[in-house]
């Protein structure tokens, strides 16, 4: 088999499975490790992935890598969907309650829930704030919620309010609960965002909510992004639509952290 050949496969093989390693490869082709660098060598300076200790990833594995809230709509939806269904059901059954929705289109299904919220009985009051504009939208829909919009400079990629001046919102506000959305979900990383300054605004969500509950399809159990916004400690229960990896499973139970499958 010609190097062009082989090289062709492993790029292949990179975008179906996202992570290979050196030794998998060397496997699979009968060469030497040393050959199988250089061809992940070949294929990164020709942009088809990206090398990492031991082997090399996909490019939409890399850690600043983040896709815009239109197209993670249009991705798992099924999977998110049931998520979001799931958080719906913690939502607060109380005279008074008050519920944190972070950006995000998981956030954003639970979301549509929330848009048709009506009170369990008279004069029951549910206000939800939230940092993200496209939720707002959603939400003010609905004349039985209150609506609180935290105010900041909008990222237009993910359509999130950010910057000091939301995090020195959040600081003075006890939520009961938070929902928040996340780009990864490591045992030993944390829960971690592509974006330094969303992932501050996250760090401020978590801290002020009296619950936490992350939300996160199953594509983004054992990843990890460029930026830890939270320990798995600080979160309170995990929404997923997957069972997570044993790694995973228990570095959550030891963090005392609920899993509940959609």
């Amino acid at each position: 088999m010609f190097a062009e050949e082989r090289q062709a496969l492993i790029a292949n093989l990179v975008s179906s499975r996202k992570r290979v390693t050196v030794a998998d490869l060397a496997a699979r082709f009968e060469i030497t490790p040393e050959t199988v660098r250089r061809d992940l060598d070949s294929l990164e300076i020709g942009r088809m992935l990206r090398r990492v200790h031991g082997g090399a990833v996909a490019l939409d594995r890399l850690s600043m890598s983040e896709p815009s809230l239109a197209e993670r709509r249009t991705t798992r939806q099924a999977e998110k969907s049931r998520i979001a269904a799931a958080a719906a059901k913690m939502i607060p059954a109380s005279p008074t309650g008050s519920v944190l929705l972070d950006s995000g289109s998981t956030t954003g299904l639970l979301a549509d829930h929330l848009a048709r919220w009506s009170p369990a009985s008279p004069g029951d009051q549910l206000l939800v704030i939230t940092n993200a504009l496209p939720i707002a939208s959603i939400l003010a829909m609905n004349a039985e919620l209150q609506l609180h919009i935290l105010g900041g400079r909008v990222r237009g990629l993910t359509g999130a309010v950010v910057g000091a001046s939301t995090i020195s919102q959040l600081d003075d506000l006890r939520p009961d609960i938070a929902f928040i959305g996340t780009n990864g979900v490591d045992a030993e990383f944390g829960l971690s965002t592509p974006d330094a300054v969303e992932a501050a605004v996250k760090t401020a969500l978590v801290r002020s909510a009296r619950r936490v509950v992350a939300l996160a399809d199953s594509s983004k159990l054992g990843e990890e992004t460029l930026v830890r916004f939270a320990h798995l400690a600080d979160i309170d229960t995990l929404i997923t639509d997957a069972a997570p990896s044993p790694v995973l499973a228990a570095a959550l139970e030891a963090a005392d952290v609920e899993v509940v499958i959609a």
